[in-house]
């Protein structure tokens, strides 16, 4: 690798204009494609053999235009009540004006006898269901904003208006502008003072940049191939921008090493490609082998994530090793230009001070090195014991977007359960719905049994008012006969309440709805603790299939609406539909993510012990010793501990969540622990690989295992804590963004960040002091097995001859 590496070092800062405008070139390009052709994303939770995806496919094979659900177009009157004229007109102005946009199915006014419940109480606030024909999977931004364009009429007349379900959720993305400002500009002083030259800084943020813009906007293009979820480009910023700059610091603070020892920029180029790049393509291999791993789960949503956020690293990488080199011949000598005067650095690490201070006291100190992180460690992962895997809440997106205004106005007006409501599908098997005859007939009966009491009573009463007047009793009887026949008496207020409820009751059971089967398990469910609503059902034609919707009276994200979601498939349904041929499924978004979540629950312990695994075999083949793979493998696990808990204590336990802009303790999306444990692991690696060669390094030149891990920890030291610092930055800086999804994402990745350098700087050379020359043995039978790997260019430029691949220490003093 290291071989390749240099050819390809000296190829790039031989043709470095053609390499520098081609890169650039590429950037402009894909970026200009990219805005052109849109970057569609979705959230594709389809799980087979799950109760919401059994629904899905249920309803899209029987109930096209109800498999998606409906979308809240939510309106409220700052004066006044929606039923009033202005308003009332607005309303159903916008509800036509709905209809016509593209992709609609349906939009139901809440004046209609088709809505139900759409008005609140103090007739405030009022909704229209919007049904698409697209799914959440099919549905872009473009499209998304086309319907909402629609509901210019309530706009203008003053209403507020805010679009929920998946068509707010698809035009509610925060921008990432500010979060990558405020993580460049931290990157921007760490590198000043880590470089100590103003000139070198600007390196490795350009490197990134142009590495984010293709990375990031290949990702849109692929939105147009496949289903991208929507968090996926926010994450490939993340990646892109804290990857970028880490490896591109690697590569440059290697070069510079190169040049203050005597090492002319023509030669110093490759030696830093074939050394410190080789360790940027080992070590980004092993984050895009992780995250890539992630497809054992089998769950597309997160085997999407995980391959585009790969794509972000390969991309990064790869930037690193043709572009970086290309700037650096450019630049030539005068990366030392610009110097701070009150800054001077040792980018090798020597001297008394700093680094090697730190190395010589972990030497001293091993023991406490390896029990006090690892104490502390323990100490951060107690609340991950109770770590529960949840769904995105809309509560807690940013007020200024549009699904969360909507969440809020639906919250007021109806109940938070009204942001989630489940889809209840029927499947009727061999006995398909029809309508209830028994109770039609009987209600038929009991019709005609008023009326002719009504007719009754109005003849009495007619014929005491003839006797009165003197006429006698059996002409009076007759008489008052045909006067009731041919003046039949108008019926009363109550009586015209009853008769409409009665024609009501008897359209119902004159359809399929009114299958007793079919009202019996709605019946159950409606009685069912945590149940707000019951929808009347829709059958379709052929009576083979129905579906109803149900509403909580808890918010979709809390844990009791997961409760209500396995007591209704578990005991309420099973029990309504006993002895029948009905199969029932709980479905929609909500049920969704709730089988999301077990899904990944089940399959964690899965994807981390695949990675824990690679992880093993990759520093078994990359350091040949038994000793660093496991502790590399035990470390992984007490970090990935340490991170989940303080990611649960933060968001699911809520401590401290309000300074980071949400209301208090928020569920934690079930698949950022997964997706954070795959980067984790490729981070770790990161760090422990710059430390670890180092020292492997020095062990091979002098067979001193004592000295060699002093000696590699005081040289690596330093640009791991560089680079760690800016990812730092880079990943808390997103939690700014309002999305909670990518607040959890940001510190968690932040936090995992720092416990990898902590490994890595602390814990993992004490352990190697500690374990003695028995760090480097390794079973011959295994050694022979196993292919030497060359990763940081221990082997000379041509991969055969030992070289002096790393410069020689100097003495001290600064960088010149």
């Amino acid at each position: 690798m290291s071989g390749l590496l240099y050819r390809l070092g000296h190829l790039c800062a031989r043709h470095r204009l053609p390499v520098f405008v081609c890169w650039v070139i590429l950037g402009i390009g894909i970026v200009a494609v990219t805005n052109s052709v849109g970057e569609p994303t979705s959230n594709n939770l389809v799980l087979d053999g799950t109760g919401s995806t059994n629904a899905q496919q249920l309803l899209d094979d029987n109930l096209p235009n109800q498999a998606n659900g409906s979308n809240p177009v939510v309106m409220e009157a700052p004066n006044g009540k929606v039923t009033s004229g202005k308003n009332k007109q607005a309303i159903q102005a916008t509800a036509k004006s709905l209809r016509n946009a593209p992709h609609v199915i349906k939009a139901v006014s809440p004046f209609s006898s088709q809505a139900e419940n759409a008005i609140s109480k103090d007739k405030r606030i009022a909704y229209i269901s919007v049904v698409l024909d697209l799914s959440q999977g099919d549905l872009n931004e473009d499209q998304a904003n086309a319907v909402i364009d629609a509901e210019a009429p309530a706009t203008r007349a003053g209403l507020t208006v805010a679009t929920g379900g998946y068509l707010g959720q698809e035009v509610s993305k925060p921008s990432t502008a500010n979060s990558t400002l405020i993580g460049l500009a931290a990157a921007v002083v760490i590198l000043l003072v880590s470089f100590g030259s103003a000139a070198a800084m600007p390196l490795p943020i350009v490197t990134a940049l142009l590495a984010a813009a293709v990375g990031v906007s290949a990702i849109g293009l692929l939105g147009n191939l496949i289903e991208v979820p929507t968090v996926a480009p926010t994450l490939g910023v993340m990646l892109a921008l804290g990857v970028g700059i880490d490896y591109s610091l690697f590569i440059v603070n290697r070069y510079r090493a190169f040049l203050d020892s005597g090492v002319p920029v023509a030669e110093a180029i490759p030696r830093a490609s074939a050394t410190a790049g080789s360790s940027v393509v080992f070590a980004g291999t092993t984050v895009m082998i992780a995250l890539i791993a992630l497809s054992v789960a089998g769950i597309s949503l997160v085997t999407v994530l995980g391959f585009t956020a790969a794509i972000a690293v390969l991309v990064a990488v790869l930037a690193a090793n043709t572009l970086l080199p290309a700037i650096l011949a450019l630049l030539g000598e005068r990366i030392h230009k610009f110097r701070l005067p009150s800054i001077r650095t040792r980018p090798t690490g020597d001297g008394p001070y700093g680094w090697a201070r730190w190395a010589q006291g972990i030497g001293r100190r091993p023991v406490l090195a390896v029990a006090a992180p690892v104490a502390v460690l323990a100490v951060l992962a107690i609340p991950m014991l109770h770590l529960e895997l949840g769904q995105q809440d809309n509560g807690e997106f940013s007020k200024s977007t549009t699904i969360r205004q909507a969440y809020d106005l639906m919250a007021k007006g109806f109940g938070v359960g009204y942001n989630g409501p489940f889809l209840i599908a029927v499947d009727f098997g061999s006995k398909p719905a029809h309508p209830d005859q028994k109770k039609l007939q009987q209600l038929q009966q009991q019709e005609k049994q008023q009326e002719q009491q009504a007719e009754d009573a109005a003849v009495q009463q007619a014929t005491e008012q003839l006797i009165a007047e003197g006429v006698p009793e059996d002409e009076a009887q007759e008489e008052a006969e045909q006067q009731v026949a041919a003046n039949p008496p108008a019926p009363t207020p109550k009586q015209q309440q009853q008769q409409q409820q009665a024609n009501q009751e008897e359209a119902f059971l004159k359809t399929s709805a009114s299958d007793p089967r079919l009202v019996k398990l709605e019946n159950k469910i409606s009685k069912t603790k945590g149940v707000k609503a019951v929808s009347q059902a829709k059958v379709n034609k052929s009576g083979s299939t129905a579906v109803f919707t149900v509403v909580a009276t808890t918010a979709p994200s809390a844990d009791a609406t997961v409760d209500l979601v396995e007591h209704l498939r578990s005991t309420v349904i099973p029990n309504a539909v006993k002895g029948t041929t009905l199969t029932a499924y709980v479905g929609g978004q909500t049920a969704s993510y709730i089988d999301l979540a077990d899904r990944i629950g089940d399959k964690l312990p899965l994807v981390i012990g695949t990675v824990i695994l690679l992880c093993f075999v990759l520093f078994l083949l990359a350091f040949r010793s038994l000793v660093i793979s496991l502790q590399a493998a035990i470390m992984d696990l007490v970090a990935v501990g340490a991170a989940y808990g303080v990611l649960t204590f933060v968001f699911q336990d809520g401590h401290g969540a309000t300074l980071l802009g949400l209301n208090g303790a928020s569920p934690i999306v079930s698949y950022v622990p997964l997706l954070m444990f795959a980067i984790l692991f490729g981070l770790s690696m990161d760090y422990q690989v710059f430390v670890l060669s180092r020292i492997h390094e020095h062990y091979n030149e002098t067979g001193d295992h004592r000295e060699s891990v002093i000696r590699g920890l005081a040289l690596g030291a330093r640009v791991v804590a560089t680079a760690a610092a800016i990812m730092i930055c880079v990943f808390t800086s997103f939690v700014i963004n309002g999305n909670p999804v990518v607040k959890q994402f940001g510190l968690g990745l932040g936090v995992s960040t720092l416990i990898d350098a902590i490994v890595a700087l602390i814990a993992t050379p004490a352990i190697l002091l500690l374990a003695g020359r028995a760090t480097w043995w390794l079973p011959g039978w295994l050694s022979r097995l196993l292919p030497r790997i060359d990763i940081e260019g221990e082997r000379g430029p041509g991969g055969s001859e030992p070289t002096a691949a790393t410069p020689p220490s100097p003495a001290g003093g600064p960088a010149k």
